[in-house]
């Protein structure tokens, strides 16, 4: 797992940063209540909002490394530690090589798979590369972002000098009153529960207990899942540590009609752009439903309170504009991907739903180009039919099968209902080389919603 400080916007001005950092001082910004405005505290420890009001505190959320992205479902646990940040405290960012190689059973039905050293290396240092986008790992302020490894303290530690530092001070009937281990007892599942994961809570809560002793971090945060294995591990800073831990979570995110965040039909929506396109990750913002989107928009973006208020005022007098659903897409797209990437996205969405010219289609790349066209028929012509060009009856009909006959293709060019790449074109026309989009895609069209692609090999 790794620690970070966030800086989710690098254009971010001196004044957004109104906390003091003195350890000394009292915060003058209340975590706690801006989570619980923003609908992100499912639960909290009691005295954890007071202690945080006293100093500047730390505390960390863990991402297990299971994959070389992050995907949406990340985003929470990121944006609580920019709020905490912003607060005026040290957030730090835990990639668990350590317990991805043991998989935790929170939420899951049955065991994951487990990880080798070697791709866990690389996913970490993938993950590491992608935080660096959001979070500021160079500041010297003393609430600057920290990011470590568990693998870096668990490595060299002995089973014998585990159980015997460690698992002693836990009781196995206090890991047995887990939610995360009795539904896993109590499910239907055949290969029940090994001790592999039986023991994760003991090495996430140990992984508390060697920040709070080595960084005096005294708060761990996570969704609601993962209240048992964080308070087993406020229990070994009480028990070994002779300190004080706090936890705190956030609610698991869903949406309104029961299907699972983050998730469409082709899996999870990653902030990688060569794995989700920032055409994909607009869309998947612009196209949440109405109550989704107001709850979002709490969650996922830095608008203050009364601006978020006046969005939803605007949206319901006018919800067919929804302009809650693209400010939600504009604000998170900007933070994930760029201001640029946002535009591409814009440009490339009104080439199916706005008007659009021929250059815009060719500013697309490949694969925001197959992004937008996903699912429009294709057919595949040979490279030297463009020289010196393929005829439009060819192409609407005889070679593609696009028009259902030639006589068909040659009404329609009549009626001025085709066009070549958004361009209305005659029987006459011919397309060259010159039409290809990355040079490899001509898009054909009939009328405003028929669409087809011809992939020039």
């Amino acid at each position: 797992m790794y620690l970070f400080v966030v800086d989710l916007f690098s254009e971010v001005p001196s004044s957004f940063y109104i906390c003091s950092y003195s350890k000394t001082t009292s915060m003058t910004k209340n975590f706690v209540q801006e989570l619980e405005w923003r609908g992100m505290i499912h639960d909290v420890m009691p005295g954890a909002e007071e202690h945080l009001m006293e100093s500047m505190r730390a505390a960390y959320v863990g991402i297990d490394p299971t994959a070389d992205s992050l995907h949406i479902g990340h985003l929470v646990g990121v944006m609580m530690l920019k709020h905490f940040q912003l607060a005026g405290h040290k957030p730090f960012a835990l990639v668990g090589g350590a317990t991805g190689m043991i998989g935790d059973p929170s939420g899951k039905s049955a065991e994951r798979n487990l990880l080798d050293e070697k791709t866990l290396r690389h996913n970490q240092e993938a993950l590491k590369a992608q935080l660096s986008r959001f979070l500021d790992f160079e500041s010297d302020a003393p609430n600057a972002a920290v990011l470590v490894n568990n693998y870096d303290w668990m490595k060299n530690f002995t089973f014998l000098e585990f159980i015997r530092d460690v698992g002693k001070h836990i009781t196995v009937n206090y890991m047995m009153a887990k939610d995360s281990v009795k539904k896993r007892l109590s499910s239907d599942a055949k290969e029940g529960m090994s001790f592999t994961e039986f023991t994760y809570q003991l090495v996430q809560g140990y992984d508390f207990l060697y920040l709070f002793q080595h960084h005096d971090c005294t708060l761990q945060m996570g969704g609601s899942d993962q209240w048992g294995n964080i308070t087993t591990g406020t229990e070994l800073i009480r028990r070994i540590g002779g300190g004080k831990g706090f936890a705190l979570t956030c609610p698991l995110i869903t949406k309104a009609d029961g299907t699972k965040f983050g998730k469409t039909e082709g899996g999870n929506i990653w902030l990688d752009a060569e794995r989700t396109s920032p055409y994909k990750f607009y869309q998947y913002w612009l196209n949440t439903s109405d109550e989704d989107a107001e709850k979002y928009i709490k969650i996922f973006t830095f608008l203050d309170r009364e601006e978020i208020e006046n969005l939803v005022a605007t949206h319901k007098e006018a919800p067919h504009m929804r302009a809650l659903q693209r400010r939600l897409a504009e604000e998170i797209t900007v933070m994930v991907h760029s201001q640029a990437d946002l535009g591409n996205a814009i440009k490339a969405s009104d080439i199916l739903f706005g008007k659009s010219t021929s250059e815009d289609l060719k500013g697309l790349n490949e694969k925001t180009f197959l992004d937008v066209f996903e699912g429009v028929p294709q057919a595949q012509i040979a490279r030297n039919e463009l020289s010196p060009g393929l005829d439009m009856i060819g192409a609407l009909a005889a070679k593609t099968g696009f028009l259902g006959s030639n006589g068909e293709a040659r009404r329609e060019l009549k009626q001025n209902a085709i066009s070549v790449n958004k361009e209305k074109v005659q029987e006459d026309y011919l397309i060259t080389e010159t039409d290809l989009i990355n040079n490899k895609f001509v898009l054909l069209q009939r009328g405003k919603k028929n669409y087809f692609v011809l992939v020039v090999e």
